[in-house]
Protein backbone atom coordinates (compact mmCIF):
# COMPACT_ATOMS: atom_id res chain seq x y z
CA UNK A 1 0.00 0.00 0.00
CA UNK A 2 1.49 3.42 -1.00
CA UNK A 3 2.20 6.01 2.17
CA UNK A 4 0.08 9.01 1.99
CA UNK A 5 0.39 12.17 4.00
CA UNK A 6 -0.94 15.03 4.00
CA UNK A 7 0.08 19.03 4.16
CA UNK A 8 -0.60 22.49 3.53
CA UNK A 9 1.73 24.66 1.23
CA UNK A 10 -1.06 27.65 2.06
CA UNK A 11 -2.60 28.94 5.30
CA UNK A 12 -4.70 31.89 5.96
CA UNK A 13 -3.80 34.09 8.74
CA UNK A 14 -4.14 37.86 10.31
CA UNK A 15 -1.39 38.96 7.23
CA UNK A 16 -3.65 37.79 5.00
CA UNK A 17 -2.72 34.37 2.72
CA UNK A 18 0.67 32.68 3.62
CA UNK A 19 2.36 31.44 0.81
CA UNK A 20 5.26 28.30 1.07
CA UNK A 21 4.57 27.55 -2.23
CA UNK A 22 8.23 28.49 -3.10
CA UNK A 23 9.25 25.42 -0.19
CA UNK A 24 7.32 23.38 -2.06
CA UNK A 25 10.31 21.23 -3.98
CA UNK A 26 14.23 21.77 -3.97
CA UNK A 27 14.67 22.33 -7.78
CA UNK A 28 17.69 21.59 -7.54
CA UNK A 29 16.69 18.13 -6.58
CA UNK A 30 13.77 17.57 -8.38
CA UNK A 31 13.66 15.98 -12.23
CA UNK A 32 10.38 17.36 -13.17
CA UNK A 33 7.59 20.05 -11.67
CA UNK A 34 4.61 20.58 -13.63
CA UNK A 35 2.70 24.24 -13.40
CA UNK A 36 -0.60 23.79 -13.59
CA UNK A 37 -2.15 27.34 -15.36
CA UNK A 38 -5.68 27.96 -15.73
CA UNK A 39 -9.01 30.01 -14.10
CA UNK A 40 -11.12 28.61 -11.87
CA UNK A 41 -12.94 24.98 -12.44
CA UNK A 42 -11.37 24.48 -15.73
CA UNK A 43 -10.09 21.08 -13.68
CA UNK A 44 -6.87 21.66 -11.61
CA UNK A 45 -8.08 19.66 -8.53
CA UNK A 46 -9.26 16.84 -11.43
CA UNK A 47 -6.00 16.84 -12.79
CA UNK A 48 -4.01 16.21 -9.48
CA UNK A 49 -6.65 13.94 -8.53
CA UNK A 50 -6.38 11.44 -11.10
CA UNK A 51 -2.72 11.78 -11.34
CA UNK A 52 -2.62 10.80 -7.05
CA UNK A 53 -4.75 8.43 -7.73
CA UNK A 54 -2.45 6.62 -10.24
CA UNK A 55 0.55 7.10 -8.18
CA UNK A 56 -1.13 5.52 -5.56
CA UNK A 57 -2.43 2.44 -7.41
CA UNK A 58 0.86 2.06 -8.86
CA UNK A 59 2.12 1.67 -4.65
CA UNK A 60 4.74 4.87 -4.93
CA UNK A 61 4.20 7.62 -1.76
CA UNK A 62 2.39 10.56 -2.35
CA UNK A 63 1.98 13.95 -0.78
CA UNK A 64 -1.07 15.71 -1.09
CA UNK A 65 -0.87 19.64 -0.64
CA UNK A 66 -4.70 20.69 0.73
CA UNK A 67 -5.94 23.85 -0.47
CA UNK A 68 -7.11 26.49 2.76
CA UNK A 69 -10.02 27.49 0.37
CA UNK A 70 -11.62 24.44 0.53
CA UNK A 71 -9.69 22.06 2.05
CA UNK A 72 -11.37 18.91 0.27
CA UNK A 73 -9.36 20.23 -2.89
CA UNK A 74 -5.71 20.15 -3.72
CA UNK A 75 -3.05 23.04 -4.59
CA UNK A 76 -0.40 20.26 -5.22
CA UNK A 77 0.90 16.59 -5.48
CA UNK A 78 4.38 15.53 -4.18
CA UNK A 79 5.43 12.35 -5.57
CA UNK A 80 9.33 11.90 -3.01
CA UNK A 81 10.08 8.73 -4.54
CA UNK A 82 10.18 9.99 -8.75
CA UNK A 83 11.61 13.40 -7.34
CA UNK A 84 8.57 14.80 -9.48
CA UNK A 85 5.44 17.32 -8.10
CA UNK A 86 2.57 18.99 -9.62
CA UNK A 87 1.12 22.78 -8.22
CA UNK A 88 -1.67 24.97 -8.91
CA UNK A 89 0.33 27.73 -10.19
CA UNK A 90 -2.23 30.35 -10.02
CA UNK A 91 -3.44 33.37 -7.78
CA UNK A 92 -2.58 34.04 -4.35
CA UNK A 93 -0.01 31.21 -5.33
CA UNK A 94 1.64 32.05 -8.54
CA UNK A 95 4.47 30.02 -9.94
CA UNK A 96 6.78 30.57 -12.88
CA UNK A 97 9.03 27.71 -14.36
CA UNK A 98 12.86 28.83 -13.64
CA UNK A 99 14.41 25.89 -15.34
CA UNK A 100 11.43 25.08 -18.24
CA UNK A 101 11.26 21.77 -19.35
CA UNK A 102 14.69 20.47 -17.89
CA UNK A 103 12.99 20.72 -14.58
CA UNK A 104 10.11 23.04 -14.01
CA UNK A 105 7.31 23.31 -16.63
CA UNK A 106 3.94 24.78 -17.61
CA UNK A 107 0.69 22.95 -17.68
CA UNK A 108 -1.89 24.86 -19.47
CA UNK A 109 -5.30 23.78 -18.80
CA UNK A 110 -6.99 27.05 -20.01
CA UNK A 111 -6.88 25.16 -23.43
CA UNK A 112 -10.29 23.30 -22.28
CA UNK A 113 -12.45 26.23 -21.45
CA UNK A 114 -14.87 26.55 -24.27
CA UNK A 115 -13.85 30.30 -24.76
CA UNK A 116 -16.55 31.56 -26.91
CA UNK A 117 -19.48 30.53 -24.56
CA UNK A 118 -17.34 31.88 -21.36
CA UNK A 119 -17.26 35.18 -22.60
CA UNK A 120 -20.75 34.93 -22.60
CA UNK A 121 -20.93 34.87 -19.11
CA UNK A 122 -18.25 37.54 -18.53
CA UNK A 123 -20.81 39.94 -15.50
CA UNK A 124 -21.91 36.83 -13.61
CA UNK A 125 -17.77 36.16 -13.34
CA UNK A 126 -16.85 39.31 -12.61
CA UNK A 127 -19.43 39.74 -10.06
CA UNK A 128 -18.63 36.32 -8.34
CA UNK A 129 -14.89 37.31 -8.69
CA UNK A 130 -15.62 40.43 -6.75
CA UNK A 131 -17.85 38.89 -3.93
CA UNK A 132 -15.14 36.44 -3.26
CA UNK A 133 -12.10 38.80 -3.01
CA UNK A 134 -14.42 40.60 -0.44
CA UNK A 135 -15.58 37.96 1.85
CA UNK A 136 -11.38 36.81 1.79
CA UNK A 137 -11.64 40.66 3.13
CA UNK A 138 -12.79 40.55 5.58
CA UNK A 139 -11.91 37.15 6.39
CA UNK A 140 -8.05 38.64 6.98
CA UNK A 141 -9.60 41.59 8.73
CA UNK A 142 -11.28 39.17 11.59
CA UNK A 143 -8.09 36.95 12.19
CA UNK A 144 -5.68 40.60 12.09
CA UNK A 145 -8.29 41.71 14.99
CA UNK A 146 -7.58 38.20 16.37
CA UNK A 147 -4.34 37.87 16.03
CA UNK A 148 -3.53 41.14 17.57
CA UNK A 149 -5.11 39.47 20.86
CA UNK A 150 -3.54 36.56 20.84
CA UNK A 151 -0.09 38.14 20.72
CA UNK A 152 -0.98 40.28 24.23
CA UNK A 153 -1.85 37.14 25.70
CA UNK A 154 1.12 34.97 24.55
CA UNK A 155 3.46 37.73 25.61
CA UNK A 156 2.10 37.98 29.12
CA UNK A 157 2.77 34.05 29.25
CA UNK A 158 6.00 34.80 28.06
CA UNK A 159 7.03 37.45 30.40
CA UNK A 160 7.02 34.17 33.42
CA UNK A 161 8.29 31.37 31.04
CA UNK A 162 11.00 29.21 32.60
CA UNK A 163 13.21 29.07 29.61
CA UNK A 164 16.17 27.60 31.93
CA UNK A 165 13.54 25.06 32.87
CA UNK A 166 12.75 24.17 29.39
CA UNK A 167 15.63 24.22 27.83
CA UNK A 168 17.49 21.59 30.30
CA UNK A 169 14.44 19.17 29.07
CA UNK A 170 15.25 19.82 25.65
CA UNK A 171 18.90 18.56 26.31
CA UNK A 172 17.72 15.84 27.38
CA UNK A 173 15.54 15.17 24.64
CA UNK A 174 18.64 15.88 21.83
CA UNK A 175 21.02 13.34 23.67
CA UNK A 176 18.40 10.30 24.03
CA UNK A 177 17.11 10.80 20.50
CA UNK A 178 19.02 12.95 17.92
CA UNK A 179 22.00 10.28 16.98
CA UNK A 180 24.60 11.34 14.31
CA UNK A 181 23.91 9.94 11.12
CA UNK A 182 26.48 11.21 9.54
CA UNK A 183 28.70 14.30 8.35
CA UNK A 184 26.09 15.48 5.30
CA UNK A 185 24.07 18.22 6.73
CA UNK A 186 20.21 17.12 6.68
CA UNK A 187 17.68 18.93 4.69
CA UNK A 188 14.91 21.00 6.32
CA UNK A 189 11.40 20.97 3.83
CA UNK A 190 8.80 23.57 4.91
CA UNK A 191 4.73 22.82 5.35
CA UNK A 192 1.77 23.94 7.20
CA UNK A 193 0.41 20.75 9.12
CA UNK A 194 -3.11 22.53 9.00
CA UNK A 195 -4.86 26.20 8.44
CA UNK A 196 -8.16 28.08 9.19
CA UNK A 197 -10.25 27.26 7.04
CA UNK A 198 -14.28 27.47 6.12
CA UNK A 199 -14.69 24.54 8.10
CA UNK A 200 -12.88 25.90 10.76
CA UNK A 201 -9.25 24.82 11.96
CA UNK A 202 -8.17 21.44 9.96
CA UNK A 203 -4.65 19.85 11.03
CA UNK A 204 -3.55 17.18 9.05
CA UNK A 205 -1.81 15.26 12.82
CA UNK A 206 -2.77 11.65 10.81
CA UNK A 207 0.13 12.38 8.45
CA UNK A 208 2.47 12.72 11.90
CA UNK A 209 1.59 9.78 12.99
CA UNK A 210 2.14 7.89 9.00
CA UNK A 211 5.75 9.11 9.46
CA UNK A 212 6.33 9.16 12.96
CA UNK A 213 5.80 6.49 15.86
CA UNK A 214 7.46 8.15 18.63
CA UNK A 215 5.55 11.48 19.47
CA UNK A 216 6.48 13.60 21.77
CA UNK A 217 3.23 16.30 22.56
CA UNK A 218 3.89 19.51 23.61
CA UNK A 219 1.13 21.70 25.73
CA UNK A 220 1.85 24.94 24.39
CA UNK A 221 -1.34 27.49 24.53
CA UNK A 222 0.88 30.63 24.49
CA UNK A 223 3.24 29.91 21.27
CA UNK A 224 6.49 29.22 24.12
CA UNK A 225 7.49 26.22 22.09
CA UNK A 226 8.89 27.82 19.08
CA UNK A 227 12.67 28.85 20.14
CA UNK A 228 12.89 24.36 21.78
CA UNK A 229 11.67 23.04 18.14
CA UNK A 230 14.12 25.38 16.68
CA UNK A 231 17.05 24.11 18.36
CA UNK A 232 16.28 19.95 17.95
CA UNK A 233 15.36 21.04 14.13
CA UNK A 234 19.06 22.49 13.54
CA UNK A 235 20.57 19.94 15.74
CA UNK A 236 18.73 17.02 14.00
CA UNK A 237 19.95 18.51 10.77
CA UNK A 238 22.97 19.54 11.95
CA UNK A 239 23.51 15.29 13.38
CA UNK A 240 22.43 14.54 9.48
CA UNK A 241 18.65 13.79 9.59
CA UNK A 242 16.10 15.56 7.04
CA UNK A 243 13.29 17.29 8.91
CA UNK A 244 9.79 18.73 8.01
CA UNK A 245 9.50 21.92 9.50
CA UNK A 246 5.78 22.56 10.19
CA UNK A 247 5.07 26.49 10.78
CA UNK A 248 3.17 28.48 12.14
CA UNK A 249 -0.04 29.54 9.62
CA UNK A 250 -0.07 32.94 11.51
CA UNK A 251 4.06 33.30 12.19
CA UNK A 252 5.93 31.31 8.96
CA UNK A 253 9.12 31.63 10.94
CA UNK A 254 8.03 29.98 13.78
CA UNK A 255 7.95 26.56 13.81
CA UNK A 256 5.11 24.78 15.50
CA UNK A 257 5.39 21.01 14.85
CA UNK A 258 9.00 19.35 13.84
CA UNK A 259 9.16 15.56 12.13
CA UNK A 260 12.27 13.53 11.80
CA UNK A 261 10.88 11.00 9.74
CA UNK A 262 14.09 9.33 9.38
CA UNK A 263 14.43 8.58 13.29
CA UNK A 264 10.40 8.14 13.35
CA UNK A 265 10.33 11.19 15.45
CA UNK A 266 8.38 13.68 16.04
CA UNK A 267 7.39 17.12 17.99
CA UNK A 268 3.72 18.30 17.98
CA UNK A 269 2.22 21.29 20.05
CA UNK A 270 -0.72 20.87 21.44
CA UNK A 271 -3.39 23.39 22.11
CA UNK A 272 -7.28 24.19 22.13
CA UNK A 273 -8.56 24.06 18.51
CA UNK A 274 -5.33 22.17 17.84
CA UNK A 275 -4.83 19.19 19.93
CA UNK A 276 -2.94 15.94 18.83
CA UNK A 277 -5.83 13.94 20.36
CA UNK A 278 -3.80 10.78 20.59
CA UNK A 279 -1.25 8.76 23.09
CA UNK A 280 2.27 10.57 22.73
CA UNK A 281 5.20 8.47 23.61
CA UNK A 282 5.87 11.98 25.86
CA UNK A 283 4.11 15.16 26.59
CA UNK A 284 6.21 18.20 27.49
CA UNK A 285 4.22 20.46 29.72
CA UNK A 286 5.03 23.49 28.68
CA UNK A 287 1.88 25.49 29.72
CA UNK A 288 3.60 24.53 33.54
CA UNK A 289 6.52 26.35 32.87
CA UNK A 290 4.72 29.37 33.09
CA UNK A 291 3.17 31.20 36.02
CA UNK A 292 1.19 34.44 34.38
CA UNK A 293 0.17 37.00 37.03
CA UNK A 294 -3.25 38.54 35.10
CA UNK A 295 -5.07 34.69 34.59
CA UNK A 296 -8.59 36.45 34.19
CA UNK A 297 -7.33 39.22 31.49
CA UNK A 298 -5.52 36.79 29.71
CA UNK A 299 -9.62 33.96 29.56
CA UNK A 300 -10.83 36.83 28.45
CA UNK A 301 -8.77 37.56 25.84
CA UNK A 302 -8.62 34.15 24.55
CA UNK A 303 -12.50 34.21 24.54
CA UNK A 304 -12.26 37.18 22.48
CA UNK A 305 -9.71 35.82 20.13
CA UNK A 306 -11.77 32.82 19.53
CA UNK A 307 -14.99 34.59 18.62
CA UNK A 308 -13.34 36.85 15.86
CA UNK A 309 -11.92 33.54 14.46
CA UNK A 310 -15.30 32.55 14.62
CA UNK A 311 -16.28 35.28 12.55
CA UNK A 312 -13.55 35.07 10.06
CA UNK A 313 -14.67 31.17 9.39
CA UNK A 314 -18.07 32.44 8.89
CA UNK A 315 -16.61 34.79 6.36
CA UNK A 316 -14.24 31.82 4.49
CA UNK A 317 -17.71 29.91 4.58
CA UNK A 318 -19.09 32.96 2.26
CA UNK A 319 -16.01 32.79 0.39
CA UNK A 320 -16.51 29.30 -0.47
CA UNK A 321 -19.87 29.92 -1.65
CA UNK A 322 -19.19 32.80 -4.18
CA UNK A 323 -16.06 30.19 -5.09
CA UNK A 324 -18.43 27.18 -5.74
CA UNK A 325 -20.88 29.92 -7.62
CA UNK A 326 -17.96 31.10 -10.09
CA UNK A 327 -17.05 27.59 -10.49
CA UNK A 328 -20.56 26.89 -11.65
CA UNK A 329 -20.54 29.32 -14.16
CA UNK A 330 -17.43 27.74 -15.65
CA UNK A 331 -18.05 24.03 -15.46
CA UNK A 332 -20.46 23.74 -18.37
CA UNK A 333 -17.66 25.25 -20.42
CA UNK A 334 -14.78 22.73 -19.45
CA UNK A 335 -14.11 19.87 -21.22
CA UNK A 336 -13.18 17.64 -18.40
CA UNK A 337 -12.82 14.89 -20.48
CA UNK A 338 -10.27 16.21 -22.01
CA UNK A 339 -8.73 16.90 -18.63
CA UNK A 340 -8.76 13.38 -17.03
CA UNK A 341 -7.18 12.21 -21.06
CA UNK A 342 -4.00 15.01 -19.80
CA UNK A 343 -4.01 13.58 -16.66
CA UNK A 344 -3.95 9.93 -17.43
CA UNK A 345 -0.99 10.99 -20.08
CA UNK A 346 0.85 12.85 -17.40
CA UNK A 347 0.82 9.58 -15.14
CA UNK A 348 1.64 7.92 -17.71
CA UNK A 349 4.86 10.16 -18.08
CA UNK A 350 5.56 9.77 -14.45
CA UNK A 351 4.87 5.56 -14.24
CA UNK A 352 7.51 5.31 -16.87
CA UNK A 353 10.25 6.73 -14.60
CA UNK A 354 9.00 4.96 -11.68
CA UNK A 355 9.91 1.81 -13.76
Amino acid sequence: MARITHFFAGANSGDGFQNLFGEMVDLNDTYDFMILKGGPGVGKNTFMREVGRTMEEAGTPVEYLRCSGDPDSLDGVILPELRCAIADGTSPHVLEPEFPAAVDRVVDLGRFYDLIAAKADAEAVRAHTRSLQAAYGRAYHCLRAARQVELETAAEAKKHFDAERAGARIDGIIRRELRVKGREQGRTTKRFLGSITHRGMVWCFDSVDTLCSKVYEITDSWELAGESLERLRRTASENGWNTIACMAPEEPDRIEHLLVPGLGLAFVSSRPEMEYGKKPFRRIRLDAMTAPENKNRMRFQSRMTALLRKEAVDALKDAKACHDRLEAVYNPYVDFEGVRGLAALEAGRLLSWLG
